[in-house]
């Protein structure tokens, strides 16, 4: 593994610099169509994201929801039978 990660370091040092750097980085036009598609590609990821985590968080809290109602309408069962 240490020998991976040498390797990793040792390539990362000899890499130029133009390699490592996107369109606003490496200090590019900001009206160039590189930097328009860098930006719709970080807003496009967030967007999935989010919706993605929203989905989940949603069922999360209808199975919560879900699991309360079965519960409380056990219980009811429960003290109407004793």
């Amino acid at each position: 593994m240490k020998l991976l990660r040498n390797i990793f370091f040792v390539l990362a040092a000899l890499a130029p610099a133009k390699l490592s750097a996107c369109a606003i980085c490496y200090g590019g036009p900001i009206d160039s169509p590189m930097a328009d598609g860098m930006n719709w590609a970080i807003l496009t990821l967030g967007v999935i994201i989010s919706v993605v985590l929203g989905g989940f968080v949603t069922f999360l809290i209808y199975a919560i929801r879900k699991s309360e109602a079965v519960e409380a309408a056990r219980v009811a069962a429960t003290k109407i039978n004793h």
